[in-house]
């Protein structure tokens, strides 16, 4: 089939790959944001699909608005059999929609109707879902609400992260896009309408979600700092510096000594050479991985050999 391909950050560009490997489709032309400043020169730099797209001799458009006119003219001069969306950012109209012969599918990082939006991934991860996957599906002006074609579930391991868990969205969503693809052409995709009852939706992470409230249980905090890592990260502040922590695990009160019976949540109760334990609402936290502002990424019992943290500190000032 003739295709136009829209998508933007590197899930989208390993399902593109997927579809270039297979040979099966003619790509008309690839569709992504435009270029954005990077790093501390703020160098303009290519999303990974337009970099992909390049790499392979394709055709890339960059529009600033999906809805412009003459941007849906030229789609429409391209005559495609179908256009697949995978994480390309913006709501298409329906004056696009309408235009390729057998619609526009979505390739979506989540078992919909639940968590439709634009972080399906780390909230999976925040909520402690046991499985998630992805969804095929018919698109349709709302977000996320088109008719579903196939789905792939994708079961989460206890430590999984954000980065572990993209990376499985990643390797499994462009062969499933070539399943329903073969579905599409074969006239023989299913049209199963998604269960508004048991809908519910994602926003866009933002840094700001990453702050620690202690007061929170255990569960809760590992369970943050695993959805966003690695990426924007889960944070506290250690005598007034940022500390970002990256691993950590979930302890019983059992162990708490008397002195901190009625500590303050956040504070810091144990210190042993290779981590230290901070309170939390009926739990424990223990700190395994992190990374004080100014340095690298370290274990925390390297971090202790260099940076000394006393019982009774307590984080987030």
């Amino acid at each position: 089939m003739k295709l136009i391909f829209m998508g933007t950050p590197e899930i989208a560009a390993s399902v593109l790959k997927s579809v270039i490997d297979s040979g099966k489709h003619e790509i008309e032309a690839v569709v992504t944001r435009t270029d954005k400043p990077k790093g501390r020169g703020h160098e303009m730099d290519a999303p990974p699909v337009k970099k992909l797209a390049l790499e392979n001799g394709l055709v890339v458009l960059q529009p600033e608005k999906a809805s412009a006119p003459e941007f849906i003219e030229k789609i429409r001069e391209y005559a495609p059999d179908v256009i697949v969306v995978a994480a390309y950012g913006k709501i298409l109209k329906p004056a696009l929609l309408e235009i390729p012969k057998y619609g526009c599918i979505n390739v979506h990082a989540s078992l919909l109707p639940k968590y439709r939006g634009a972080a399906p991934i780390q909230q999976a991860v925040i909520d402690g879902e046991e499985k998630s996957g992805i969804t095929i599906m018919h698109m349709a002006e709302g977000l996320d609400t088109g008719d579903m074609i196939i789905k792939k579930e994708i079961p989460l391991e206890k430590k999984e992260t954000a980065g572990s868990l993209h990376d499985k969205m990643a390797e499994a969503g462009g062969p499933l896009l070539l399943e329903a693809l073969d579905l599409l052409e074969a006239g023989t995709a299913p049209r199963i309408v998604q269960n508004e009852a048991e809908a519910t939706y994602v926003t866009t992470i933002d840094k700001s979600m990453g702050k620690i409230d202690f007061n929170n249980s255990a569960v809760k905090i590992e369970r943050l700092i695993r959805g966003l890592n690695p990426w924007p990260t889960a944070f506290t502040y250690l005598n007034g510096k940022l500390l970002k922590i990256w691993d950590a695990d979930v302890c019983a009160l059992e162990g708490l000594s008397k002195e901190f019976k009625n500590a303050e949540c956040g504070t810091v109760v144990d210190v042993t050479e290779d981590h230290f334990t901070v309170l939390c609402d009926g739990s424990l936290l223990k700190i395994n991985s992190l990374q004080i502002e100014g340095k690298k990424r370290m274990d925390t019992a390297d971090f202790l050999r260099g940076f000394k943290v006393e019982k009774g500190t307590l984080l987030g000032n």
